[in-house]
């Protein structure tokens, strides 16, 4: 059985119109640079979109798919 990837993982999370933050991908995926993934799949001829999220003085990115 092929084990998905990182990518893999987060892009079916993406195509099933969720968002998804560095948190997220940690914490569901085990991923500690999902901007390295989110620029894997654009590679691959992905559109994926950022909104910069502000939270308890923070700022973090925030990727979806546009629809």
């Amino acid at each position: 059985m092929k084990t998905k990837t990182q990518a893999q993982k987060i892009l079916s999370h993406l195509k099933r119109g969720w968002k998804i933050t560095q948190s997220d991908a940690f914490h569901k995926y085990g991923c500690w640079r999902l901007a390295s993934r989110i620029d894997d799949l654009k590679k691959l001829g992905f559109n994926i979109d950022k909104k910069m999220i502000e939270r308890g003085g923070k700022k973090f990115a925030q990727y979806y798919l546009p629809r």
